[in-house]
């Protein structure tokens, strides 16, 4: 099946050195041609020990039809592998960030990131060709202080097509749900972003293994409105990881029903702060 991502295959998962000197230098052309000195948005992609993904992640970026002028600049945090030769291939303006959790590695991005808006990426997703537009154009809109998207998961043997696609239909009926309420519990850090000045006044929380994201978004409520974007030119792609933690795909599905159905509640109240839980705080 061809998809908007199929080329962007031959690269992902694959070691740096597989990768032809040919679509290195695509991508560093592509992303040295975006160079600014005003930008509108500031595109910061965090990896820890992303070797293997990151190249794709970045041709996708630079793919992107954007009329915005942005920077795009990475957070090596702290990795182990190829990671920071990577960036350095490709032309990106690249920030190490010694402590380990995405709450650091965003923390590092924002204390680096010149724009207005702030765009989170991951290392590990690919973004399609209009993404940065439409996200930059709904922060645009008045009282938005904030955009999450909906997203995918590549097809493997492990999760098929179809699956996936009743999985994901599911998964976003629970996700729209959320942002009525709690836009805080259905924002994901891979597709995030918002306005830059207010997400230094709230502070990214780096002392918690995932949730750095929610914490932002409910920070950021006060300042104005979470909008979720459920147009399929801001449908990214990633990895199985979250689904492969769970087992098979119906496995990864029931542990999440069950989750739901457990805080059904959420649906219909809000909340001002969340207890942590000490397995989700680093030690």
């Amino acid at each position: 099946m061809t998809t908007w991502y199929s080329k962007y295959l031959s690269v992902f998962e694959k070691p740096f050195a597989m990768a032809s000197d040919s679509i290195i230098r695509e991508i560093r052309t592509k992303l040295e041609s975006r160079e600014c000195e005003h930008p509108v948005a500031s595109v910061v992609v965090i990896a820890h020990n992303e070797e293997t993904r990151l190249l794709s992640c970045l041709w996708s970026l630079a793919d992107n039809i954007c009329n915005y002028p942005v920077e795009i600049i990475g957070v090596n945090n702290n990795s182990v592998d190829r990671t920071a030769e990577v960036f350095e291939a490709v032309g990106v303006k690249t920030f190490f960030e010694e402590k380990k959790s995405c709450g650091y590695a965003r923390r590092c991005g924002l204390e680096h990131a010149q724009a207005k808006y702030y765009i989170c990426i991951d290392a590990d997703t690919m973004y399609p060709p209009h993404y940065l537009q439409t996200v930059i154009d709904n922060l645009e809109k008045p009282g938005v202080v904030a955009v999450s998207n909906l997203w995918s998961f590549i097809p493997d043997k492990n999760h098929p097509w179809l699956g996936l696609k009743i999985y994901e239909f599911l998964r976003d009926i629970h996700i729209r749900t959320l942002f009525y309420k709690r836009p805080e519990l259905g924002v994901r850090g891979m597709v995030f972003a918002y306005r830059a000045e207010y997400g230094r006044k709230v502070g990214y929380r780096v002392q918690v293994i995932r949730g750095e994201d929610g914490a932002m978004a409910l920070g950021l409520k006060q300042y104005g409105k979470i909008k979720l974007i459920t147009s399929s030119r801001t449908r990214a792609v990633t990895c199985n990881g979250t689904l492969n933690a769970d087992g098979s795909l119906f496995d990864s599905f029931t542990s999440r029903l069950v989750k739901a159905l457990k805080g059904s509640g959420r649906y219909f109240t809000t909340r001002t702060e969340y207890k942590d839980q000490e397995s989700n705080l680093i030690k």
